[in-house]
């Protein structure tokens, strides 16, 4: 079984810019020679309100629905914010904003499914204690 290279950005719920503390929250993996951009992700409302008791967490889950929406269209062939292929949506995924949920920085690896290596990392990286810088 041949291996793919992959990216992947880990999700943050930030609530607060200035204070620099996130919740891990998902992950999105792209592989060029896969043809994959597979987000896995999903809030614990429950650890959310914990860490963050001022959180809106509607709103949360409305970026995070709007970021599920661009990956399921564009991985269906369709065209999401003028993004038309899985690395165009993938750059504009992983740019910095400044939003509730931001990505972290891009890292790389190399596995023969990038799909079930996203189901990994997201159990390894999205499920784990707040993080400040």
């Amino acid at each position: 079984m041949s291996a793919h290279p992959y990216q992947y950005v880990v999700l943050r719920c930030v609530p607060r810019v200035d204070r620099e503390e996130f919740l891990n929250v998902g992950v999105v993996v792209y592989s060029q020679s896969a043809d994959v951009l597979v987000l896995e992700a999903g809030l614990d409302h429950d650890r959310l309100h914990a860490a963050f008791p001022s959180l809106d967490v509607d709103c949360a889950e409305e970026v995070l629905d709007g970021i599920r929406a661009l990956v399921r269209t564009v991985d269906e062939g369709g065209a999401a914010r003028g993004l038309r292929d899985r690395g165009a949506a993938f750059g504009w995924l992983s740019a910095p904003r400044s939003t509730v949920i931001q990505p972290g920085p891009v890292h790389g690896g190399v596995a023969p499914d990038p799909r079930a290596e996203a189901v990994d990392l997201a159990q390894r990286l999205a499920h784990g204690q707040a993080h400040s810088r």
